[in-house]
């Protein structure tokens, strides 16, 4: 959180950005990384404001750290703008979507398929398993590709499934149009 601002914030605040639910254990790890340097608190009345020190060594790391997610769903566009055959959609859903998954978090991929390509073609397959075996190299996490038939879309609409659910709750766009258009919500 505080690489990603220059503003100073207060330990609640990172609490709740974050979506820690343990104010004290976050103020425990805000203390000890200000113990070590890289992080600095000014006293306020009751409250602290905590900045990231941009003068310490590990800030580099740290900042490349924070901007991962970014650099994933980057390299992720870039690489699904390169199939032969493109999807009609790709995104990711789950944790990762929302910003709040760990080592132990799968990272979800749902894919749209052309009606007219078979899941068996070569050419197709060989994309979905370069996708999936890239995502796993980059993060280190398994990967759960979840693959569909354009023309399983009306069904799945239809009868709106907890994928669809979640599809449409936190889904991050790489190619296509957005979910909602996709599932006829729009």
């Amino acid at each position: 959180m505080l690489a990603g601002t220059d503003r100073g914030l207060t330990g609640r605040e990172v609490a709740l950005l974050t979506g820690r639910s343990s104010h004290s254990g976050v103020l425990a790890v805000l203390n000890r990384l200000t113990e070590h340097g890289l992080v600095t608190r000014v006293e306020l009345n009751r409250a602290s404001l905590f900045t990231l020190n941009r003068d310490h060594l590990a800030t580099p790391a740290v900042v490349a750290l924070a901007g991962m997610r970014t650099a994933l769903l980057g390299h992720l566009q870039t690489q699904l703008a390169k199939w032969e055959i493109a999807p009609i959609h790709a995104s990711l859903f789950g944790s990762t979507a929302r910003g709040d998954g760990d080592t132990q978090s799968d990272i979800d991929v749902f894919v749209v398929r052309p009606a007219v390509i078979s899941e068996e073609d070569p050419h197709w397959r060989k994309q979905v398993d370069d996708l999936e075996e890239s995502i796993g190299r980059l993060t280190g996490n398994g990967v759960a590709v979840l693959e569909v038939s354009e023309t399983e879309l009306e069904r799945l609409s239809k009868d709106e499934p907890p994928i669809v659910v979640a599809l449409l709750a936190d889904a991050v766009v790489l190619s296509g149009p957005r979910v909602s258009v996709l599932f006829g919500d729009e």
